[in-house]
């Protein structure tokens, strides 16, 4: 494998420790990333936000990567199912993902994926009571 895919596979290895300091040092200061269905977060205050979200409302967070690949111009890809235990109960969904690395670093990172999916499988609050 090449250093890009072995990035890539660190950083989704680093997803399972819920360590938001730790997968930040994986991006560029100037880095991009879009959840497809939202609108992008460019810089890394803003990724720190959108991960902080993702890791605060996840007791356990497991990428399982289905398929990778690399082109020449080192974008990587992957198809993954993440796996995210929330109110004790897994939240599973089906990823494209795409990764541009450059000298080291996620420089832009896109997620592709159908929120009303991860959403229907979110704990629904307890129905107040009468």
């Amino acid at each position: 494998m090449s250093a890009n895919t072995d990035l890539v596979l660190a950083f989704i290895d680093a997803w399972s420790r819920n360590d938001v300091d730790e997968l930040m040092g994986y991006f560029a200061p100037d880095c991009v990333y879009h959840n497809i269905p939202v609108a992008p977060v460019t810089g890394a205050a803003a990724i720190r936000r959108t991960i902080e979200g993702f890791a605060g409302m996840a007791e356990q967070s497991e990428w399982v990567v289905h398929q990778i690949a690399e082109n020449e111009a080192g974008v990587v890809l992957t198809e993954r199912t993440d796996r995210f235990l929330i109110g004790g109960r897994w939240v599973e969904l089906p990823v494209m993902g795409s990764f541009e690395v450059h000298d080291g670093a996620i420089t832009a990172w896109r997620d592709y994926f159908d929120m009303q999916q991860f959403q229907s499988q979110l704990p629904q609050p307890e129905a107040a009571a009468d």
